[in-house]
């Protein structure tokens, strides 16, 4: 099928590139020319793991980009939005970038070449929003009906920064809402190639829309679970959280045991592990939408806004222990190591990262970070900070008084090798328990007295 993209940011270029790979004729749209020039140069401006590889496999033969929404709608047979849906102040979702994009593809419906085309909402958007807002905007700005002239769907994405390709070819589910059957199962005829054995759920706009809210709660409620039981682990003495969650682990709901069979452990243990807090493009502010959603719908989600007020705080723990562990950070030279807010990305936004460093500049510490991805994604906001960039893990280990552990980047094993070869080690503070507290000299880590 010939298929429109706008938004080639995250979730919009591994779509595109992905349903390129599938056979289809895929452009991402973007207002950014800058970015429109490297995809199409086959360059990836976003660090994703295999994203690189399959762009230089598709680019130029089924995947190109554009900023000319107007030269690619009109022949599509599916159009997907993908453009970003920040929070407000108050937490609640911004709809206006869907809001433009859903009048500009209604405007370009009539000048359809292909017969009925099927608009798909990827963004996450609150339930309401695609049988709502962008049904009626795609009807007043078209003059067309939806479902008899042109159909309207909602496809959730489940990718996870860092492995989305993957997540993508070899998808846990695909869940499509629409009001229109035949639009449905166009969409769902998108992934045809994919696993045939990963569930299809077809479901109302509505409810596919919550499906998305639902999972990313589930995983938030997850950490802010375990960092909860970690700082009352740290407060009573004499107990580990990485071991009390090693325990929880074995359990038959997070492990399965079969008579002669190898244990499998279920991905979503690693949520149920202690740390610093989450972060991202998905979960601080999927949570936060859902939040004010309810508080809108007089059915306010006190759970959820539990896991926020934990989350908020959990970053200033890191400070707290290098205090208590320390003493006064005042002039003390502090490493921060990761800024992205996971592996595998360079996606620095909501990282906890930089709430620990807002606090430790408020202590008065002189702050340096590392970070082997992030280096351009955070430079702007690391100048405004006054904070200084060291690409050496070793310097940055060498001239530091201090060392806290933010990110799980593999890089990081190397600590163990790097603080026990130094004449005065630094303290680390290991804000994510990936680190052996046996191995290095001084430590000190999240969920540990």
């Amino acid at each position: 099928m010939r298929v429109t993209i706008v938004g080639s940011g995250y979730v919009g270029l591994v779509t595109g590139a992905c349903l390129a790979s599938l056979g289809h004729r895929v452009t991402c749209v973007d207002v950014n020319a800058r970015r429109v020039e490297r995809i199409n140069r086959g360059e990836a401006p976003i660090h994703e793991t295999g994203l690189p590889e399959l762009m230089s496999t598709v680019v130029g033969s089924t995947l190109d980009a554009t900023t000319d929404i107007g030269s690619v709608v009109p022949e599509s047979h599916v159009i997907m939005i993908a453009v970003g849906t920040p929070s407000r102040e108050d937490g609640s979702i911004d709809l206006g970038a869907i809001g433009t994009v859903a009048r500009q593809i209604g405007e370009l419906l009539r000048e359809s070449t292909v017969g009925r085309q099927v608009v798909v909402v990827k963004s996450t958007v609150v339930p309401g929003t695609t049988a709502g807002m962008v049904t009626v905007l795609l009807e007043e700005s078209s003059g067309l009906e939806a479902g008899r002239d042109f159909g309207v769907a909602m496809n959730p994405e489940f990718l996870t920064e860092g492995q989305a390709v993957a997540d993508f070819m070899e998808p846990d589910r695909l869940v499509v809402g629409s009001q229109q059957e035949w639009a449905a199962e166009t969409v769902m005829r998108l992934y045809d190639g994919q696993d045939p054995e990963a569930p299809r759920i077809i479901t109302s706009p509505g409810t596919a829309e919550m499906i998305k809210y639902a999972s990313n709660a589930m995983l938030a409620t997850a950490i802010s679970f375990s960092n909860e039981l970690a700082n009352l682990s740290a407060a009573l003495g004499d107990i580990d959280i990485v071991d009390v969650m090693r325990g929880v682990h074995a359990s038959r709901y997070l492990t399965t045991r079969r008579t002669g069979e190898v244990s499998v452990t279920a991905e979503l243990a690693a949520f149920f592990e202690a740390g610093c807090g989450f972060g991202g493009s998905c979960l601080p502010k999927d949570t936060a939408a859902i939040t004010a959603l309810g508080e809108e719908s007089g059915e306010p989600l006190e759970v959820i806004q539990a896991v926020r007020e934990i989350n908020r705080l959990q970053p200033e723990r890191l400070v707290e222990i290098a205090r208590r562990e320390y003493g006064e950070l005042d002039g003390a030279s502090v490493g921060i190591l990761g800024l992205a807010f996971k592996p595998d990305t360079d996606d620095i936004r909501e990282s906890p990262a930089f709430r620990v460093i807002s606090r430790l500049l408020r202590e008065g510490a002189r702050v340096r970070a590392h970070d082997p991805v992030a280096s351009e994604s955070s430079g702007e906001f690391l100048a405004e900070l006054g904070v200084e960039f060291e690409p050496s893990l070793d310097a940055i280990s060498a001239s530091s008084d201090v060392l806290v552990l933010v990110t799980r980047w593999g890089e990081y094993d190397r600590l163990p090798e790097i603080l026990c070869a130094l004449a005065q080690p630094p303290l680390l503070v290991d804000g994510r328990r990936v680190i052996d507290p046996t191995s290095v000299p001084r430590y000190a880590g999240i969920g540990l007295s």
